[in-house]
């Protein structure tokens, strides 16, 4: 595995690193970075690129200021990748800042009900985590953009690293005529420089303006200070000087903008209690973002029964392979008469992730084949898990596929519920695999209780008795939401060009059946899938077709298909007149000319 691949790797973004310049953002990100339990990968923001997000997209990414980031990449996170955001002043305005906006403009902001702000909201609310640095800077942010999930949001404040509370106790211990004030000399709007410069003047204080002094320098005119005036013009989350020189004994004039004034780690004059808050505040990011890589989401997998021994159909693999990755599998019989049943009954009794049950229906009703997609929402309703896999009886997940499941689902797509993966579908044999079908399937979903399998609204008709019955267009399994009937929409990996490919593969074009075999084995090599056995066991396939399916498509569709030799797929007689001989000797054939 490379390093880019490993997500032992957090990657953090930041408009400009300690390196670029010294400022509060910059210095709490870099403290952060010194003390991360991770490989961090720094970009700056203007630097992100799509090879960045293709070879980390498996890590976690931290974003601290990001003023230079395109729209268009911040919509691809919102809706791909795993991220925190640690929000070091107020971003979903134009201006960062609500009052420079005001200043600015003349009108109070309402960014964050237009696009800027909006897609600002869209963006922290996917975040995993939302990092801030007061109390008010939080709540101010939950009043604005409301889809913020509050229990995502964490109060960090100013951070420091070990240097500072070396250099602060080393500092404090030096003896000084303390004398003098303080005033920033930053010509920053928010930070109110000429605010404490009338307001010493107004009180006849000595003051001294300190700007661009080396750091320990800085911190030592603090310590030989009497006090530190602070008043900035707009909402200043938790200034690092207003920290600084309280823990070096000034005094403080500040306003109601310095936000995290009134927060009881700061209000106090227990010089131990606030070193000690901050000192807190690496181990406290830094084991959440543990907490989140280490995050397993649960896995329900589920399937239905129908006298599968009779069938031969290889239900038990299917079942046992979704032991091997699932947390959860529920299995619902429809009434096997054949032994299943008793098997799965004796199976749950040594395996406590197995869940059955048994839910009988009139197979023999006119509308008989709606039961299959109700059998599926039955048991689809008894998954617990986060994410469920949705299996038939004859379909089988290899092993090389269960960590492939769970990668999966720790990056399921945040703005779609369903998507479809790979489907290898077997010819006669293992050495063939279709291609005259669609090589997906829907396949896993989030747990939302609002999604079932049934038949979609538009295509529901009503017999002569009120039964269900459907258009065709539908195999009456199809994922659909309860509230609405409406199909569930999905993603999927197989795009049209790829479609074009297998058309003119199964015109005879060569060059596009190889191309069409390279990229399917790409992508089974990428992405979890099934093995399909319907099509492997010749003999027994044509049989259902003249037992079992002819019925089916007549029952579903509301349909009545005559014993005809024109209504017969595989022969040229009526199917009544189709011997055992005939089927073995069709299904030699059809292995051997066709499919794969």
């Amino acid at each position: 595995m490379t390093q880019e691949n490993n997500t032992e790797v957090v990657v953090f973004v930041n408009d400009f690193f300690a390196s670029d310049l010294i400022g509060g953002a910059e210095l709490t990100s870099q403290a952060l970075i010194d003390s991360s339990p991770f490989n961090i990968k720094k970009i700056r923001s203007h630097e992100i690129t799509d090879e960045h997000i293709s070879n980390f997209r498996n890590s976690h990414w931290i974003f601290g200021n990001f003023a230079n980031i395109n729209l268009e990449t911040l919509n691809l996170f919102s809706n791909n990748m795993k991220y925190s955001v640690i929000e070091y002043d107020y971003k979903f305005c134009v201006y960062r800042s609500t009052e420079k906006h005001l200043n600015e403009t003349s009108e109070e902001c309402n960014c964050h009900t237009q696009d800027h702000g909006l897609l600002i909201q869209n963006f922290y609310s996917s975040a995993e985590s939302l990092w801030y640095m007061s109390e008010n800077q939080l709540e101010f942010h939950l009043e604005r953009l409301p889809l913020i999930d509050r229990n995502k949001c964490n109060v960090l404040s100013s951070v420091f690293d070990e240097s500072f509370f070396a250099k602060i106790k080393e500092i404090r211990s030096s003896k000084v005529d303390k004398k003098g004030w303080v005033v920033l000399g930053s010509d920053s709007w928010i930070k109110g420089k000429n605010n404490a410069i009338e307001y010493c003047e107004e009180n006849n204080l000595e003051y001294e303006v300190i700007w661009n002094l080396p750091y320990e320098k800085m911190l030592e005119k603090l310590h030989a200070s009497e006090g530190l005036v602070y008043l900035p013009n707009g909402k200043d989350t938790c200034p690092r000087l207003v920290i600084e020189a309280k823990l070096l004994g000034c005094k403080l004039k500040i306003n109601d903008y310095v936000q995290h004034k009134d927060e009881s780690w700061f209000n106090t004059e227990d010089m131990l209690e606030i070193e000690s808050y901050l000192y807190a505040a690496r181990e406290l990011f830094w084991n959440s973002i543990k907490s989140i890589l280490n995050w397993k989401p649960t896995i329900s997998s589920y399937t239905t029964t129908k006298d599968c021994i009779d069938q031969n159909y290889p239900w038990r693999q299917c079942i046992k392979s979704m032991l091997g990755f699932s947390d959860q599998v529920v299995v619902v019989d429809g009434g096997s008469t054949d032994g299943t049943w008793e098997e799965l009954k004796d199976w749950s009794l040594e395996e406590s992730k197995l869940t059955i049950a048994q839910v009988k229906r009139d197979w023999n009703d006119s509308r008989h084949a709606v039961f299959d997609g109700q059998q599926k929402a039955e048991a689809r309703s008894r998954c617990t898990g986060d994410f469920l896999w949705q299996q038939d009886a004859d379909e089988v997940v290899h092993e090389s596929d269960y960590k492939k499941i769970l990668d999966i689902c720790k990056n399921f797509p945040r703005m779609c519920s369903l998507i479809a993966l790979p489907v290898i579908e077997y010819w006669g044999s293992e050495e063939k695999v279709r291609c005259d079908i669609n090589p997906w399937k829907w396949r896993l979903s989030k747990n939302d209780k609002n999604i079932s399998h049934g038949i979609p609204g538009s295509h529901r008709m009503l017999d002569e008795e009120g039964k269900i019955y459907a258009k065709t267009g539908t195999d009456g399994c199809d994922y659909i939401y309860l509230d609405s009937l409406e199909p569930v929409p999905f993603a999927s990996f197989y795009t049209e060009p790829v479609h074009k490919a297998r058309m003119l593969a199964l015109s005879g074009d060569k060059n596009a059946l190889f191309a069409y075999q390279s990229w399917f084995n790409q992508v089974i090599n990428q992405l979890p899938g099934v093995h399909h056995y319907s099509w492997i066991d010749m003999e027994r396939k044509i049989r259902s077709y003249k037992n079992f399916w002819q019925t089916f498509w007549e029952s579903l569709y509301n349909i009545k298909q005559e014993d005809t030799v024109e209504n017969n797929k595989f022969f040229d007689k009526k199917w009544s007149d189709v011997s055992d001989e005939d089927i073995k000797m069709m299904s030699e054939k059809l292995s051997k000319e066709m499919g794969g």
